[in-house]
């Protein structure tokens, strides 16, 4: 059992963005990780955006850019900046009494915030985007982000996030400075053990990375290869996967992710009955029948 512990945030596009390298690892590794989700809280609020130039414009604009990466995304500007610390407590709050969804939530948020123009600091955009997350108390999470306690367990992981001084991370540049203390960048991976070993892949890295840690850190650990039938991912991930994400699990070793012909065995899986499609900004979402 080797540690993951994943500092992210819903709104950070590069996190988004790496998204199928996470697929591939929780295809390859199952439950090999045992993984803790930590934000970072990048922005109290939208004007700490402002301030440094950002608009919703400029904003929908990079959203293009970051298309090439391979996951969905939308380009219709919001209405205003917003910021990122509302939709992190939520999940804080998650985490705290539904642990098991909250991979999923997160994931819902960052759909809403890459594919949708909702207001994602707005309490009502947040329910809006975790009501896709079968199972999940959506009232619950969202009524406790103002909670005393709730509140406290946030501040840790903003203090945890904020300590990257004199770490890999920050000797690699993947670390940032944006608030004052040395922070990790979304998304980061710390990979453990129990016998205190440990290994970063600080900021935005490529598979590879990762792969090289997991198996450097125990090389007996079971991995699983390329499925024969793309149904099987979607068993694996029943609350839905990309295209760009499926064509990563399908990928060999040493071969870049083929989302043409991902999607062409997505395709005939919905037109035999043994896929659903449902469209997500540029792209969809994958789940079985």
């Amino acid at each position: 059992m080797i540690e993951v512990v994943h500092f992210t945030d819903p709104g950070c596009p590069w996190a988004y963005s790496a998204s199928p390298f996470l697929t591939a690892l929780h295809w390859r590794y199952g439950e090999g990780l045992r993984w803790r989700h930590v934000m970072i809280g990048l922005a109290e609020e939208g004007q700490q955006y402002v301030d440094r130039g950002d608009t919703p414009v400029r904003q929908a604009r990079s959203y293009r850019s970051f298309r090439a990466r391979g996951m969905p995304f939308a380009t219709q500007p919001r209405d205003r900046i917003t910021g990122t610390s509302p939709a992190c407590r939520a999940l804080v709050a998650i985490r705290m009494h539904q642990p098991d969804r909250l991979f999923a939530a997160f994931r819902a948020l960052q759909f809403g915030w890459f594919t949708t123009s909702l207001l994602m600091d707005d309490p009502a955009a947040i329910r809006v985007a975790l009501a896709r997350v079968e199972g999940l108390d959506v009232e619950a999470a969202v009524g406790a982000i103002d909670a005393r306690d709730l509140r406290a367990a946030y501040e840790a992981d903003r203090a945890e996030a904020r300590s990257a001084s004199g770490t890999p991370t920050e000797a690699q540049g993947k670390a940032a400075t944006t608030d004052g203390p040395v922070r990790y960048t979304a998304r980061s991976l710390l990979f453990g053990t129990s016998d205190g070993r440990r290994l970063e892949a600080g900021g935005f890295q490529p598979l590879e990375a990762y792969d090289v840690c997991v198996m450097n850190l125990d090389p007996t650990l079971p991995r699983r290869g390329v499925p024969d039938d793309v149904t099987e991912i979607l068993r694996a991930f029943p609350d839905g996967v990309t295209t760009r994400e499926v064509a990563s699990v399908l990928a060999s070793d040493n071969a870049g992710p083929d989302d043409a012909a991902a999607e062409d065995l997505l395709i005939e899986a919905a037109a035999t009955g043994r896929a659903r499609r449902e469209p997500l900004g540029d792209d969809a979402l994958w789940s079985p029948a």
